[in-house]
């Protein structure tokens, strides 16, 4: 078979699929929605009464668990798991790597009688205990130090994760050392939910708002590549790094707008029903799916839920969107760079504060006295951004994001908060005093002569701004596609409750000796005042912006390494433990932690890529300067102007000197490497490192813009992104 037959038949795979693969049963999702979900409502109807009120109050008020109550429970969950043909069951918990983790252990215990019955007890619900050894601990733990604790987390619902051959129950659970330290997302997640919690509900009372309690709701938008399985499994750097070392830029990439919104490919759609369908079984609201702007790329979106539910179930999408994809003989990639050139992948982090009994507080209201309290938030939430620019900086800050951010296709790595300019107009009388002029009309009339009008539609979005007010929510647009968009909302939730109480406390003392309005229109100016740099409506991706960023005196921490030195500063210290979010062991480990995967992946993805160029690139540069040496020698024989072969023959032999250049330029820098301590290792990575990758790079793909396509030996660019 030669090369050329054997490169095609490799594109004729992508064609295998047929319509026919398809399930083709009507999707009646009222009916499964939440099939596989152990809801509340569910376990209500199998729980005693009184077990289930203080399972509630467990759930609403943080009440300990009785062991009685959680026997009960684990009876019901057992029960309904095994009803629907599960055999184990797993504490299911997210550690630091970023994914998720689980133990499976069997339903099944040996009876006296030389049988097997199922058993769960209580104790098995609330606590499980995986060997932690191999986990990232960042110093939380001596290597020694095996032990480590998963505990239910009643408040994120049980599931079930089914396979052909099977099927067993998931229950989310928070993951902790033998000493109590968080060494995972969860818990620090559910503690800044508590903070906030208390923060808020202080904040209504001076507002006469009576509520159970207030938490952040979220909505995770998630984008996302799908190429056919042959060509990954052909691509060593997509194996091993989940994105393309090398790669030319095809003729056709994204300049034609044209894939953006438009017809979703029939194999494609197949996937996404098929997806949608397991998502909605697992009672995951997903609402819109579509085509995204870089070819072979789509994004997938649900609407909201509570904050720790909306995390738990974002590391499941990402779990079914690969599962699935897989059916289709297609690979998801959820880097955010797969394809240089082409618009990387995020995942739109929305977030707002809700009340339970539903009312939105980031969302203007019908009267003046819902306004004065949306005003009171919006200007919490804005001073929280403008005071810790480097937490939300730190919180999407890893290796595959540093690719994104800043690139034109996604927000800049400046933090800053568009409003729109109508809001911004009421700001800016704010500022200067309570002004009643307005830019637009549609307003909303605050009713006081200390406020000014306020707009019901905040007006236009901006897609250049890393965190957006978008009408009655922010939408956090810097987190990358692969992240779990836990540490972003627990930053968020702790940095929030922190403006949230110091405007209380503002307020407070305020209205000693004023009305809510004239005291609220006092805080508001100042906080305002405070904060107004943090505001810009413009274009993120503007030369104009970055200096105007400098002059206000806003953070320009553009990569990974720049940014996570400022996590365990002071005063970011101090925050989490005043909110008894994270400690200062947990913070530290934390830097440690996220600056050891960076150096790993980096190191993963230069191995990778030395050894496509040394194995892949370089023999098949040498298989073709040899054939056209022959070509050479041929027409020089035959007396014809060899200027053409020899002019190709000139080219790629100087495409692989450089290429042996930029290797030996590795090979040297790596051998030069010194570094003191892991944060200046990363460092040194990325500023000595990556360069000399760049320049490997660029010489590879200028040998594949000039190599015969029947030597080269990786499929490029035009093939994967375009052969569904």
């Amino acid at each position: 078979m030669s090369k050329v037959t054997q490169r095609y038949d490799n594109l004729a795979a992508a064609q295998n699929w047929k319509p026919g693969s398809a399930d083709t049963s009507a999707m009646d999702i009222p009916k499964i929605f939440g099939d596989n979900t152990l809801t509340l409502d569910k376990l209500k109807e199998r729980l005693p009464k009184s077990a289930w009120k203080d399972l509630k109050k467990t759930i609403d008020e943080g009440e300990e668990l009785n062991i009685n109550v959680a026997d009960a429970v684990a009876l019901a969950m057992k029960d309904w798991a095994t009803e629907k043909g599960a055999t184990h069951f797993t504490h299911w918990f997210q550690p630091l790597t970023g994914s998720t983790a689980e133990k499976h252990d069997s339903f099944i215990t040996p009876n006296q009688g030389g049988g097997a019955m199922a058993s769960f007890s209580g104790k098995d619900l609330i606590q499980g205990e995986p060997d932690a050894s191999s986990f990232p601990s960042g110093g939380l733990r001596a290597t020694f130090e095996a032990r480590g604790y998963t505990a239910w987390d009643p408040t994120s619902p049980a599931f079930l994760v089914e396979n052909q051959n099977g099927t067993y129950l998931s229950i989310p659970t928070a993951f902790a050392s033998w000493k109590g330290e968080a060494l995972d997302h969860k818990t620090p997640l559910l503690r800044s939910v508590e903070a906030l919690n208390k923060a808020a509900m202080d904040a209504l009372q001076l507002f006469n708002v009576q509520s159970k309690r207030v938490s952040s709701t979220v909505g995770c938008e998630q984008e996302y590549f799908l190429i056919d399985q042959e060509f990954f499994y052909r691509r060593p750097d997509l194996l091993t790094s989940g994105r393309t070392l090398v790669g030319a830029k095809p003729p056709r990439g994204q300049e034609l707008d044209d894939h953006y919104f438009g017809s979703i490919p029939e194999r494609v759609l197949s996937f996404m029903l098929d997806a949608e369908k397991e998502l909605y079984k697992l009672g995951i609201p997903v609402k819109t799916r579509h085509n995204e702007v870089a070819p072979s790329q789509y994004e997938i979106a649900p609407i909201f839920e509570l904050s720790n539910v909306a995390a738990d179930h974002q590391q499941l999408t990402m779990m079914i969107l690969e599962r699935v994809a897989r059916k289709y003989g297609l690979e998801c990639l959820m880097h955010e760079k797969p394809f240089d050139g082409m618009n990387g992948s995020g995942k739109h982090l929305n977030w707002s504060l809700s009340t339970a009994e539903g009312d939105n507080l980031l969302e203007p209201g019908d009267n003046p006295h819902d306004n004065m309290q949306f005003l009171f938030f919006l200007t919490s939430v804005l001073l929280a951004v403008y005071r810790h620019q480097d937490l939300l900086r730190v919180s999407v800050a890893h290796a595959g994001n540093d690719h994104r951010l800043g690139a034109n296709e996604a927000p800049p790595a400046i933090i800053s908060a568009f409003i729109g300019d109508q809001l911004n107009d009421v700001i800016e009388q704010l500022i200067a005093g309570g002004a009643k002029s307005s830019k637009q009309g549609g307003l909303l009339g605050l009713g006081t002569p200390v406020l000014p009008n306020l707009p019901k539609h905040a007006g236009d979005r901006n897609r250049t701004s890393p965190f957006a007010f978008t009408g009655n929510k922010f939408e956090f647009r810097a987190l990358g596609s692969s992240q779990s968009p836990s540490f972003p909302i627990v930053v968020l939730n702790t940095i929030v409750a922190e403006a949230i109480e110091d405007m209380t406390a503002d307020l407070k003392k305020a209205m000693k000796s004023k009305s809510i309005e004239k005291s609220l229109g006092n805080v508001l100016k100042t906080r305002l005042k405070e904060c107004q740099d943090i505001i810009f409506n413009g274009d993120g991706y503007s030369d104009d912006w970055q200096k105007e960023a400098g002059k206000r005196g806003l953070l320009n921490l553009k990569t990974t390494p720049d940014a996570l030195p400022t996590l365990n500063s002071k005063e970011n210290v101090s925050l989490f433990k005043k909110y008894k979010v994270l400690n200062k062991r947990e913070v530290e480990s934390r830097q440690e932690i996220w600056a050891e995967q960076y150096i790993t992946t980096r190191t993963i993805e230069v191995d990778t890529i030395e050894s496509i160029a040394k194995t892949m690139i370089y023999p098949a540069a040498v298989r073709y300067i040899g054939e056209l040496g022959k070509a050479v020698e041929r027409a020089e024989a035959s007396g014809l102007d060899s200027q053409g072969s020899r002019s190709m023959l000139e080219k790629v032999n100087n495409g692989l000197n450089r290429l042996g250049s930029a290797l030996d330029n590795l090979a040297a820098t790596q051998a030069d490497l010194s570094y003191k301590g892991v944060l200046d290792h990363a460092k040194k990575v990325e500023s000595k490192v990556l360069p000399v990758m760049t320049e490997i790079r660029d010489a590879v793909d200028f040998l594949e813009r000039y190599v015969a396509d029947d030597y080269w030996p990786l499929p490029v660019y035009r093939e994967m992104l375009f052969i569904k």
